[in-house]
Parts: C-alpha cells; structure tokens; sequence
C-alpha cells in the first residue's frame, strides 16, 4: 500500500496512522466570514444587543436567547441574560455561525431573542368584538413592519377595534413591527387575511362603510362625513397608495389636506391623524 503524501493526508483526515480520521460534525462547521452577504433568517429574531435589551424590557413573546460561545460580556449582555431569566427564558450558548444562520446577519454581536410566532385573531371575531360604532384598520401594501407597529400602536391609543393585514406583500408580526408597537400589539387584535377585498366585503356586510386614505381623495379629513359610522379604514403604502382593487371597493377617499408642497404623509403619520380626528368627531 502506498500512503499519500502528508497534505494530502491532512485533507483525507489521517493522523499519525495509516486509517482516517473521520472528522466530527463539530469540526466540518464553518463559519462564514464578515465580508459573506447576508442571508435570509432561519427565526424571527431580535439581534444586536440594545435591541434584545428594548425587545426584553417591551416584554415581547419569545422563546429564547441565543448567546454566542466566549462572547463578550458588558453591561447590555448582563441585562440581557437578566431579563431573559426573569422571564423565564431559556438561555442557549451556541456557535457564531449558528447565530448567523438564525438572524441572517453577521453584525448581532453575539446574541439575538429569537420571537414566538404571533398569535393573530380571525377577521370574524374582530368584527363580532368591535364596539358600535365600530373602526377597523386594513394595510395595503404597507412593507415596513416598523410602520407596521406604529399604526398598531396609534391604533390602540385611539381605541380602535383591530388591524387587519393581508398574508401578501405586506409587513407582518416581525420582531421588530413588535418592537415598534411599544407592547400595544399584545392589548390590540390584529388579523391576517389572505385576501384584504374579501375582508372589506365581508366588513361590508356588517354595516361598516369602507374609507380608503389617499392623497387625491374626493373628501378632506376635517369634513370627514362618515366618522360616526362604523369604519373600516384602508391605508395604503407611502410610494404606490392604494391598489387598484382595493381603491375600487371603498365607499369614500379620504385625504388629510397639505399646507405646504410636500407629497405625501409616511403611511404611520397619515394613520394617526385620521384616527386622532375620527376620536375627535366621534367624541363632540
């Protein structure tokens, strides 16, 4: 038998005798370098240490944490690993390069809150709960889960009865739409539809008049004629506005008038001034 060459060896796994070593699972794991683009997560996480810390004090559902192995320990980490005991959290040292894969990043800084699923409510019971009159919210469009939690948030100040959102070309639930919301998505129901049209018609049915919010609308906010009526209100995204369907099926469009040359609202402020004026009307 003729043995290979030493290099040769060392990539066939040999040690110092003549069989191979077969290497471990453990040792074939390699971690992707800095400079490798990012990927698409394998969880709903929160990375980077101030954001675990905020997301751990916002008391969002999770289900564990994630520490690199031999990261370094600060002030944030110690609150980290705190706050995740307190609650109850398992705690769970793992590779790098595992938490890359996780959070889709290389930049987490060794830790990341790894998010339950959220628990979204059906249209049909949101519509059942409402109050009377009743104010429903529908995303169009809206991609941002940061603006995604702030209408959820804006949505509960101004005690609406729900925020419905398609499963499609839309923002949902993330970490960071949680985040956002400031824990208002744990005191508001929020829904995911498959359909948002199909959701109107059936909001429809049940006596509500469905407003869309749009720039060019054919009746300003101060004048708003419907506000003591049971709304469904449908925001759409700060670029491309409402969908062609969608603005087909409401029963009014709704602008918020300018008082200077700017375009357009960000899809979250628009929101919270329509609500804030709805509260106001319904209110006198």
């Amino acid at each position: 038998m003729v043995r290979p060459g030493r290099k040769r060896r060392e990539q066939l796994g040999y040690e110092d005798g003549n069989k191979p070593n077969r290497p471990t699972a453990k040792r074939t794991s390699v971690r992707k370098p800095e400079s490798r683009l990012e990927t698409r997560a394998s969880e709903d996480a929160v990375a980077g240490r101030n954001s675990v810390v905020e997301a751990l004090r916002a008391k969002i559902p999770a289900k564990e944490l994630m520490v690199a192995e031999r990261v370094e320990m600060d002030e944030r980490m110690t609150e980290a690993l705190r706050l995740a005991k307190n609650q109850g959290l398992t705690i769970k040292e793992v590779p790098r390069g595992q938490l890359d894969g996780v959070t889709g990043t290389t930049n987490h800084q060794g830790v990341a809150l790894i998010i339950k699923p959220f628990a979204y409510k059906e249209f049909e019971a949101i519509i059942k709960g409402a109050k009377k009159p009743g104010l429903l919210i529908g995303l169009d469009g809206v991609t941002d889960p940061h603006n995604l939690g702030a209408i959820v948030r804006s949505a509960a100040a101004f005690n609406a009865d729900g925020v419905v959102i398609p499963e499609r070309r839309n923002a949902t639930m993330t970490g960071s739409a949680w985040k956002s919301s400031a824990g208002a998505a744990a005191r508001l129901p929020i829904c995911q539809v498959t359909n948002l049209v199909r959701s109107i018609e059936d909001a429809k049915k049940e006596g509500y008049f469905v407003v869309g919010l749009d720039a060019e609308g054919q009746e300003n906010l101060p004048a708003f004629s419907l506000a003591k009526e049971s709304v469904y209100l449908i925001v759409g995204s700060e670029g491309k506005g409402l969908s062609r369907l969608t603005r087909e099926k409401c029963d009014l469009i709704l602008s918020i008038p300018m008082q200077s040359d700017v375009e357009s609202l960000n899809a979250s402020v628009a929101t919270a001034i329509t609500l804030y004026k709805i509260a106001e009307i319904r209110g006198a």
